[in-house]
């Protein structure tokens, strides 16, 4: 293993900065260039910061996934102390939702989302494969399903799982509260469409 630190750079080549072993997030930076990059640099590069809880290598698609707000937050929820297996989880989920909102409406993902985008996600993940045999409009649309497929945020077909049909909304709820809001994730419709707890 090498003992040279690891360098973070620009896609141009340009060496940013040199990691700190202890550094905090918000300290990172030995010199600050983050003004000159376009949007899509200054996210991989905000990425960077909080580089040791998101894999190196999903850090230029997650900074085209993800607004400034979104990392944002995500470096706030580092610097509160949370896990990273939890900051990974809410990354994930988010780049997904991001991505499914945009796919699904055509729109970006509205803060907070209104009770009707909420359990369109649902109607989207959790169907049924007999009705879809027989109703090809049953569940996640198939344009839907092939551009998240296209894009690599679907691998397996049919309906997602349950655990993932909970989790997703419950993160989507996380981060609707560090944006100040409160969302719709307790309505009586929402609860009764996600799967319970087997």
């Amino acid at each position: 293993m090498s003992s040279t630190p690891p360098t973070i750079t620009a896609r141009s080549g340009q060496i940013i900065a040199r990691w700190r072993p202890q550094a905090r997030a918000a300290d990172l930076w030995a010199v600050d260039i983050r003004p000159s990059l376009s949007g899509v640099e200054r996210r991989a590069v905000e990425l960077d910061t909080i580089a040791s809880v998101l894999p190196l290598e999903r850090r230029d698609e997650l900074a085209e996934l993800l607004t400034d707000r979104n990392v944002e937050t995500l470096r706030h929820l580092l610097n509160q102390g949370m896990g990273a297996n939890t900051l990974w989880a809410l990354t994930s989920d988010l780049a997904y939702l991001d991505t499914w909102g945009m796919v699904a409406t055509g729109t970006a993902l509205p803060w907070p989302a209104p009770e009707a985008l909420l359990l369109k996600f649902v109607a989207h993940h959790r169907w049924d494969p007999d009705k879809r045999a027989a109703d090809p409009d049953h569940g996640m649309p198939v344009e839907v399903d092939d551009n998240l497929r296209r894009q690599g945020f679907l691998r397996s077909t049919g309906p997602h799982a349950p655990d993932t049909v909970r989790r997703r909304p419950a993160n989507w709820s996380t981060l609707t509260k560090w944006r100040g809001f409160d969302g719709a994730f307790t309505s009586p419709a929402l609860k009764s469409a996600i799967p319970p707890l087997t």
